[in-house]
């Protein structure tokens, strides 16, 4: 079983001592999406756990814990953008969170930590010519501390239309998106780093930038030394190429207030969970009620037989 934590929220950033709370307990309740009293229970015993997939914009509240994750197997998706606090409100700066991912980096090593610079958008504020600079920039900080950049270009959910509006933040063209991933491609190549698309239909393999997957298969095995039997996501967007996992995060429990998030639909509702969020409790936000069924989900490990890929 893979575990993704998480697409949903940072839990790095704010849930860290909840995480390893239900690491110790040896399992977490995962709310449905369309029944909030319904919770499969699924263990998180090394034994079923091949791999966790931590994804976050500041590990920083980690840093210090990551001894705890010795029975297991994981890395790191890294958001690193170049963005101010008008887009990024509550995130640290620029150059703390640079230091943050190369203090990461040293910890656990640089295969473990994929730089995301995403999403992609352009705006009065954010030119080609910005994101060239500030990419090139990051680039020259990051290269050594990190084997692989992930790249994605702005999603227009509906919830985001009035935000995106006023900041004049419109759909790229077709013509902005080639000359940077042109310019980004060269860029990286020069640097040894291998840069790879989130989840985009659109095809920039001539510029040697390959569709991606996060939740990687290849890059699992190696990590983890050894095969795996594991499908397509099916329950993602057409263009991921993400094997299947099991999120334990929840929406509208980020608190970073970048303005693009999609897993933020209501900004009152990230105030009232955060209220109710307990790290003694086996789900994210708030308790378990007399209401609340509890279902367990039957999970195990996808490694195959083979003891190692080599």
């Amino acid at each position: 079983m893979i575990i993704s934590a998480s697409k949903r929220t940072d839990i790095p950033a704010f849930y860290s001592d909840w995480f390893f709370n239900r690491l110790q307990a040896g399992y977490v309740l995962i709310q449905n999406p369309r029944n909030p009293h319904m919770f499969s229970r699924v263990r998180l015993n090394p034994d079923v756990v091949d791999c966790i997939v931590f994804w976050t914009k500041n590990p920083y509240p980690m840093l210090a814990k990551l001894d705890k994750l010795q029975p297991y197997d994981y890395y790191f998706q890294f958001t690193l953008t170049p963005y101010d606090q008008q887009v990024e409100a509550k995130l640290p700066s620029v150059k703390q969170r640079i230091t943050i991912f190369k203090q990461l980096s040293e910890k656990i090593g640089k295969e473990r930590v994929i730089w995301r610079y995403d999403p992609i958008f352009i705006s009065p504020e954010h030119s080609i010519e910005y994101h060239k600079q500030q990419f090139s920039y990051l680039l020259a900080e990051l290269k050594d501390y990190t084997q692989k950049c992930v790249i994605s270009f702005i999603d227009h959910y509906k919830h985001l239309h009035q935000t995106f509006n006023a900041r004049a933040i419109k759909p790229m063209t077709n013509e902005q998106i080639n000359e940077l991933a042109e310019y980004f491609a060269k860029q990286a190549r020069q640097a040894g780093i291998v840069l790879e698309t989130c989840a985009e239909e659109v095809d920039l393999e001539q510029y040697g930038i390959a569709h991606g997957a996060c939740i990687n298969l290849q890059q699992i095995e190696q990590i983890i030394q050894s095969p795996i039997n594991a499908k397509i996501d099916k329950n993602q967007r057409e263009a991921c190429g993400c094997i299947e996992s099991i999120d334990i995060g929840t929406y509208n429990t980020c608190l970073h207030e970048c303005i693009y998030c999609y897993a933020i639909t209501r900004q009152n509702q990230v105030i009232i969970n955060r209220r109710q969020h307990d790290k003694l409790s086996p789900k994210l936000i708030g308790q378990i009620e007399p209401t609340d069924i509890i279902i367990d989900k039957m999970v195990s490990s996808v490694k195959t037989k083979q003891d190692s890929l080599f």
